[in-house]
């Protein structure tokens, strides 16, 4: 992680406080501004997820994921607890950088800043 510039990490979760293991059904993102190796914000966001699709309106797998990434388009990474392969691809074409980890988010998130923090690649749901 460069130091010197400001980076948006976003962690997807179910409750607030680890990553969920299914990123389509969480219905939150807790993104964290990051300064100087420093988290200088951090905010809660509404997460649209499978179960808000109108009948219909899924459509292509892409289309939906991208609607998922929308509230996370100004953020450089997303950590998450596992995801299918469609979402995987769709993140990774929008450059965010894909951390498929598990756990406290807050733990997480400080081993990020510490360059500790691993992708275990098995974390992606083969559909």
């Amino acid at each position: 992680m460069n130091q010197d510039k400001e980076i948006k990490l976003a962690a997807v979760t179910e409750d607030g406080q680890n990553l969920s293991s299914h990123f389509g059904m969480a219905p939150f993102y807790r993104v964290f501004t990051i300064r100087a190796g420093q988290v200088v914000q951090e905010t809660t966001l509404p997460k649209p997820h499978h179960g808000q699709h109108p009948a219909g309106e899924h459509g292509t797998h892409g289309h939906a994921h991208g609607d998922m990434f929308a509230p996370v388009q100004d953020c450089q990474a997303l950590l998450c607890g596992g995801m299918g392969e469609p979402a995987y691809q769709s993140a990774k074409s929008l450059g965010l950088e894909v951390i498929l980890t598990g756990g406290d988010i807050q733990a997480c998130v400080q081993a990020y800043l510490k360059g500790e923090l691993l992708s275990d690649p098995r974390r992606v749901h083969r559909h």
